[in-house]
């Protein structure tokens, strides 16, 4: 039998439900008896509905493989969003280093133009900065 017990006690709600829908003549406490026993699941939905034991285990393990496989393609489907997810980062993070780059070389390529405006620019952007420092202290 291809269907575990952690399988079965996994997606035990889901199953039961399904359960439920093809053999309604089961009861909760039918069920019940048999959660996370496979073998005892089995033997429940015999007694209950004269199922041969065959047809019980395909319809439990197409039920657990349905269950895989759409669980399958949903981590799929994550793993490429998480991709397309780094490489739009990536991208991001490529194009803010080229903006700050050009933006020091501009700045460096100022400062050797004009070295006496750019210290005096930087001597009272740091003033400014203090006072403002300052005031957020006193606060």
């Amino acid at each position: 039998m291809a269907i575990n017990q952690q399988t079965l006690e996994g997606n035990w709600n889901e199953i039961k439900g399904k359960l439920h829908e093809k053999w309604g003549q089961l009861s909760n406490d039918d069920l019940a008896k048999a959660k996370g026993n496979v073998d005892q699941l089995v033997g429940v939905i015999q007694r209950k509905t004269g199922e041969a034991r065959e047809g019980i285990e395909k319809f439990l393990n197409d039920l657990t493989a349905d269950g895989a496989s759409t669980v399958s393609r949903v981590a799929e489907s994550v793993r490429g969003y998480a991709s397309q997810a780094a490489g739009s980062l990536d991208d991001a993070t490529h194009r803010a280093g080229d903006y700050v780059r050009g933006g020091y070389v501009q700045t460096e390529r100022m400062i050797q133009q004009r070295p006496m405006e750019s210290l005096v620019a930087g001597f009272g952007a740091g003033i400014i900065a203090g006072v403002v420092i300052g005031l957020m202290i006193r606060r």
